[in-house]
């Protein structure tokens, strides 16, 4: 394969994350604002940015660190919140699978909701890509924004106005990847199912909510399917 397919499938995956980067971006932002209530410093925030990368997972333990919550407790809720990234290597490392171990540990640290989503429906219509080039073209430019956005929210700090509504955006980026997924009865079955579920158990202890609904959602996705052979 040549080298411009090569660059041509990393940067496809560049092109295909961009509308969704106005969404992450005020997500990060309002990640680094969070940082800064909890009295955490730039260094701090950067460093819990970068190591942890996650930002569902970051805003509750920013909320927890802020309320002066056990460590075991804010440790073990970002860790029960990302549970979900399981399912996701589950189903994404087939597509891995011929590349060295350092290469799928990269890629692994890089795996978001969105890379996610975006690389296994392209790999599914696309199969001739090179795999790796347009995950990393896609997931690479999220991390991006998502440094800088958490550098410009903790630098702003509580100077953004809350009528701006940038945690909107948040609900917004899920969306915009969950509709497009909604190929077919079962995946309608399980993103209503999953996300009702979700919306009714968000009041469990640990945001416990999310790991209920992924996994009614893939209950009831697998039980439609079933059905319907």
């Amino acid at each position: 394969m040549s080298d411009s397919v090569l660059d041509e499938d990393l940067l496809a995956g560049v092109r295909d994350v961009s509308p969704l980067i106005l969404g992450v971006a005020p997500f990060a932002l309002v990640a680094g604002i969070a940082a800064v209530d909890a009295g955490l410093g730039l260094a701090e925030a950067v460093g819990m940015s970068v190591i942890v990368f996650a930002g569902a997972s970051q805003l509750a333990a920013l909320e927890l660190l802020g309320e002066n919550a056990p460590l075991a407790v804010v440790v073990g809720t970002a860790v029960v919140i990302n549970l979900r990234m399981l399912m996701y290597s589950a189903s994404i490392a087939p597509h891995f699978a011929d590349y060295g171990r350092r290469l799928r540990a990269g890629l692994a640290y890089l795996l978001t909701d969105q890379a996610y989503a975006l690389s296994v429906a392209e790999f599914g219509e696309n199969p001739d890509r090179s795999r790796w080039r347009y995950y990393l073209g896609a997931a690479a430019s999220l991390w991006v924004v998502w440094q800088i956005g958490t550098v410009a929210g903790v630098v702003l700090g509580a100077g953004v106005p809350d009528a701006w509504g940038l945690t909107f955006a948040v609900p917004l980026v899920f969306l915009a990847l969950l509709v497009p997924a909604m190929k077919d009865r079962p995946t309608t079955v399980a993103g209503g199912a999953g996300g009702a579920v979700a919306v009714v158990a968000a009041g469990l202890p640990l945001n416990l909510g999310l790991l209920v609904g992924a996994l009614c959602g893939i209950g009831a996705g697998l039980a439609t399917e079933v059905a319907g052979r």
